[in-house]
């Protein structure tokens, strides 16, 4: 049995294309190891979006130096946006990388294994054409995605599962890389899409969350129909067997009326919308290349909550991006404290090489000025989660066990319990103590604590109390 080690940084996007790797490597006699020293093949899926996570990389590929002329018949990859972005690059910095392979030829990893296998010391680079490169359907072509094989053992749990209807991006936001190493914007056939969905229900999936760069921009005319994002999710809202469907990342200008109407109207849609904002000011806006202003945003947020006064938005923000002012910080300090979001996920501005902000806008922001901004915004949205997760407390929600606790307590010897952890239909997380036999159902919790990341509560029971039927008096004769 050959053994596979793998380790992958970055989006959800990421998650599922190490799954689908993973499938085909099965099929050619691998299994997975948690460690590199056990391992006959070690492969990387990598991110390009931050600095730090190809840092991360790198240091990781370091360490496997003396581990390859030890075991010279180890074969070692990158995959990934990283793998296309860099390319050659890579063997420079780690000359005895085997394999860099982009996310547009992840189909040939278990073929270019093999090769590296019989012909040690043989480079392979097998990645995507630049946005550049050729013809339009060519560079399409080129980055087409790989779905065919599924692996249950590398989804978040049993119960759920990713499924890619969008790969690339067009938007180019000049701080993205995406882009460039993703290729064009190219939406997945609905019939395919459904069928995988029917697919991973019948193997067990209770929640499927639809994925894509800017999922709800997917668009796709087949025999003769033209189809909407809101049409796809009424047809996977009738996939038997499916409880819950959401999707990641929204684009703001792209959050029409219909696709709010059918997360309203389908009770199988999460009332959840990942829609980032980056920034809450115009001028950082136009140069971040967002395309839409700051009013726009507000009245698409105003609608969604219209539409759905329950709803519950995230968003995503960067502090320190070029010519970043004080006045223009408090703007999106205004922005959340205004749109009250679930929670926002905040970054440091990253210069990414290959960029169009790279090329053209300083990274003139001082460091420790990106920190204290990034630490007070963190603060300001930390203070609003808390206060709206305590309007849960005395509540019943139903929370869909995905399994236990990250954090367990400490209990005493004998102590059946198990603390579980699950999410709501808003996607706030609920931990409370149950038993395994729980995880994968969807149960009643009653909600007794909160803090800004975590809602605390018990397992709603039910007691019946028995009929009782009175006893038949003989009669006497």
């Amino acid at each position: 049995m050959k053994k596979l080690y793998i380790e992958t940084v970055g989006c959800q996007m990421n998650l599922l294309d190490s799954e689908l790797v993973v499938a085909s490597l099965r099929k050619e006699g691998y299994e997975l190891t948690p460690s590199t020293a056990d391992a006959d093949t070690v492969l990387f899926n990598t991110c390009s979006v931050r600095q730090h996570a190809e840092d991360k990389i790198y240091s990781a590929l370091g360490r496997l130096k003396n581990a390859k002329r030890e075991m010279p018949d180890k074969v070692i990859g990158v995959m990934g946006c990283m793998a296309q972005k860099d390319q050659r690059l890579i063997f420079q910095r780690a000359p005895y990388v085997d394999l860099v392979v982009g996310p547009g030829q992840l189909h040939q990893v278990p073929e270019l294994v093999r090769q590296a296998r019989e012909n040690p010391g043989e480079q392979r680079l097998e990645v995507s054409l630049g946005r550049k490169d050729g013809a339009v359907d060519s560079i399409k072509r080129s980055h087409e995605s790989f779905d065919p094989l599924r692996d249950p053992s590398m989804r978040p749990t049993p119960f759920q599962a990713y499924v890619r209807i969008q790969i690339g991006c067009d938007k180019f936001c000049t701080y993205c890389i995406v882009p460039s190493v993703r290729g064009p914007e190219q939406s997945r056939p609905p019939s395919q899409i459904v069928a995988e969905a029917r697919q991973l229900v019948s193997e067990g999936c209770k929640e499927i969350t639809l994925l894509g760069q800017t999922v709800n921009s997917w668009r796709h005319t087949e025999d003769g129909r033209a189809w909407r994002f809101s049409d796809l999710l009424y047809a996977l809202h009738e996939v038997d067997g499916l409880e819950r469907l959401r999707f990641v990342t929204s684009y703001p200008k792209d959050m029409t009326d219909d696709v709010l109407e059918a997360i309203r109207d389908l009770p199988k849609c999460v009332k959840y919308l990942h829609v980032p904002a980056q920034h809450g000011s115009d001028e950082q806006l136009k140069l971040m290349k967002r395309g839409y202003t700051i009013a726009e945003y507000r009245e698409m947020h105003d609608r969604a909550k219209r539409w759905m006064p329950d709803v519950a938005v995230t968003s995503d923000f960067i502090v320190g991006f070029s010519g970043e002012t004080e006045e223009q910080f408090q703007m999106t300090m205004d922005l959340v404290r205004e749109c009250r979001f679930k929670n926002s996920f905040i970054f440091k501005y990253s210069e990414r090489p290959g960029t169009k902000s790279a090329d053209r806008l300083p990274d003139d922001v001082p460091d420790e000025v990106k920190k204290r901004r990034n630490n007070e915004l963190l603060a300001l949205q930390n203070e609003i989660s808390e206060e709206d997760n305590q309007r849960f407390l005395g509540q019943r929600v139903e929370v869909l066990v995905e399994g236990p606790s990250k954090k367990q307590p400490q209990r005493e010897e004998g102590d059946p319990a198990v603390q579980l952890m699950g999410r709501t239909m808003c996607d706030r997380i609920v931990v409370f103590d149950g038993n395994p036999r729980q995880i994968g159902q969807t149960m009643p919790i009653a909600i007794y604590d909160a803090n800004a990341h975590t809602m605390f509560g018990a397992v709603v029971t039910e007691h019946v109390t028995p009929e009782v039927v009175p006893l038949a008096v003989p009669t006497q004769a």
